[in-house]
Parts: structure tokens; sequence; C-alpha cells
């Protein structure tokens, strides 16, 4: 069984944004892309994140976004409002913040209290700044195949797979969870690479005999333990994209212990997904503002 690295790889990641396109001592005359239109225009990056209430998985995931833009060279700010706020009202500074010449991505921290309708407020933030890609025009243009970045989750798996060598290319693959941030967009990206790709969801029957043919696994749900030893085949590659805070701790939906006497690859949680997923955002951040 080997560990899927996360951590060390968005560390890479970071170090590579902070040196290509933060350095002031790079040569005028360097090969690589994008470091003069950046110079030229002094360009300063900021990510603005809005958070509506309190989370606890929330709070660890924007610590990890402020950690990584102070990796890459890239300011950040949070904008915090109470759950009481009105839709109304949340809508007017979403508005303020995304017309903010200052603010060059803006995310909306998910999940949101009950009460909101996430698309709503989603929807306000334009394509230009959209760099978790949640939006209808963002998420349209990603399934149409013509959106300049990924979904940052589904970015930070394709990156984990290439980096360790693992072809999804005619393998079963099977998705545990429909969800916005993992499941949907992924299904898209593994049928363009040509994989065989069930999704299961709440009402799905008999799992076990879903994911114990599967030679790849991931899950998104958010539940400890949903994923046991017992419910996969030897050799297989596991993804935990799940994200829980159990007795204090951040845990995934995998059985780490059962799970990883059968895997050949496998994530941890924390330092496998997570990371990867923010340093992926801050990489679209750039991207989108070339």
């Amino acid at each position: 069984m080997k560990i899927l690295d996360g951590k060390k790889l968005s560390e890479e990641i970071l170090e590579n944004l902070k040196k290509d396109y933060n350095s002031p001592n790079e040569s005028s005359h360097s090969p690589k892309g994008g470091r003069d239109p950046i110079k030229k225009r002094k360009l300063k990056l900021r990510l603005a994140v809005i958070q509506v209430g309190e989370n606890p998985v929330s709070k660890i995931f924007i610590s990890q976004k402020k950690k990584a833009c102070e990796k890459a060279g890239i300011n950040f700010k949070l904008f915090k409002f109470p759950a009481k706020i009105s839709a109304s009202k949340l809508k007017k500074e979403i508005e303020k913040i995304v017309k903010n010449l200052a603010n060059s991505g803006v995310i909306i921290q998910l999940p949101l209290p009950k009460k909101f309708f996430p698309e709503e407020f989603l929807n306000l933030i334009p394509e230009e700044k959209d760099i978790d890609v949640l939006s209808e025009k963002s998420l349209g243009k990603f399934y149409q195949g013509t959106l300049l970045i990924l979904p940052p989750t589904v970015s930070g798996i394709s990156r984990l797979l290439k980096s360790y060598q693992i072809k999804v290319k005619g393998k079963d693959v099977v998705i545990v969870g429909a969800g916005r941030l993992v499941g949907n967009p992924l299904v898209l990206r593994l049928l363009q690479q040509e994989a065989t790709v069930s999704v299961l969801n709440d009402f799905t029957k008999d799992i076990p005999s879903f994911t114990k043919k599967a030679d790849i696994l991931i899950s998104g749900v958010g539940k400890p333990d949903l994923i046991t030893g017992k419910m996969v085949k030897k050799g297989i590659v596991v993804i935990d994209a799940g994200t829980t805070i159990k007795k204090g701790k951040l845990v995934g939906d995998v059985d780490f212990k059962s799970v990883s006497k059968k895997a050949s690859y496998i994530t941890p949680v924390p330092g496998g997904v997570g990371p990867m997923t923010v340093a992926c955002l801050i990489e679209n951040l750039v991207k989108l503002n070339l």
C-alpha cells in the first residue's frame, strides 16, 4: 500500500506558482510563459472568501486557503457574515465584494446555512472570478469543455492520479456521492478519460456490490467509516474526498485502517485530496488573471 501524498504535491504546486508568477528577480527573457504580463501589469492577486455562519469543517478549509495564499504570495481576505443574515442583505454584500477590483477571485465557502438556496448566491460570481467553478455559467462551460480551468477538486484528484501514474482509461471507477463539489463534476472528467463510471447515492441498493468491483473508488459524502475493508477488493485505488469532524479531528469517509490493508494506493485524511483542492483553487486564481 502506498500513500497518495496530496500535502507534498500541493506544496510543490504552490511553490511553483510563487516561483513562476511572483519572483521579482526573474529574467525578462525567461522562457516560461505568464511572467512578463504580470510584471508589466503589476498584478496583485487577492482571494476573497465569503463565510456565512459557523461550520467547523469550513473553518479548517478557510484556514488552509489562507495558508496556501501565503505560500503562493497571494493576498487573502475573509468576509464573515452571521447565519441570521437575510438573503437580500447577503446578496448585496456579495455583489459589493465581487465588484471590488481588489478581489481577483471570489468564493463562497460551502455549505451555507440550510435556509439559503446556494445557486442564488453562487450565480452572483462572474466567470472571471469564479475560481471554484460553481456558478451555472462556469459549470455550463466546464460541461461543454470550453472553460479555461477545472473545478478544484476535479483538478486536484486528476493531478494526484497523474503524479502517481495511475491510469483511469478502461478502469471501473465507482464514485460514492453525487454532490456539486466532488461527484457531479468528476463524472464528466472521468468519462472524458475513457473510464467506466458508476455513481452511487442515498438510494443505491447494495452498495458493496458496486464497490467490490471497483478498480478505483472515490468517496465524497462526509460520513465517517462509510467505506470499510469488507467493501473493496485487493489492489484497489482509494480516493477519500469526504470530510467530517469526529471527536475533534478531521476524518474522511474511509475506514483507513481496514481499507489500507487491501488498497494499492490510498489518500489520507487530512493530507490527501483537501490540500490538492486548495492548491488547485489558488492555481485557478492565477490562471484567470493572466
